[in-house]
């Protein structure tokens, strides 16, 4: 960062074209003083540009992930076949302050229902 020697304003980069080359000077906004740079290149910014792919983010628990029996089981009774074992997981689906909702599948006939808390 630089400043005006004749106002003491923050000099500003503007690109100035001379020929096919252009070129990079500081100039004061106020006052109008500019401050040529050596160097004829002009550099582009330093950063770099993510792209994120949305499919990386997305998890899809198919058929075959499912049969792995992974989930934590609780005594509970299925209300379309009576069975009284179903997997739990939660999910904040409503706002952060607020509980989470419990999900349930049956073991026997994998009807999956809900618990508010």
């Amino acid at each position: 960062m630089e400043f005006c020697p004749k106002c003491g304003s923050r000099l500003e980069p503007k690109k100035a074209k001379s020929g096919k080359e252009a070129a990079l000077a500081l100039v004061c906004p106020k006052c109008g003083y500019k401050k040529h740079e050596s160097t004829n290149r002009v550099e582009p910014p330093v950063g770099k540009v993510i792209q994120h792919n949305p499919q990386k983010l997305v998890a899809v628990i198919g058929k075959e992930e499912q049969k792995l029996r992974t989930l934590p089981t609780v005594r509970v009774e299925c209300p379309k076949c009576g069975n009284n074992v179903a997997y739990v997981w939660q999910v904040q689906t409503r706002g952060a302050d607020e509980s989470s909702t419990q999900f349930l599948r049956c073991t026997k006939c994998n009807f999956t229902f809900r618990e508010y808390s």
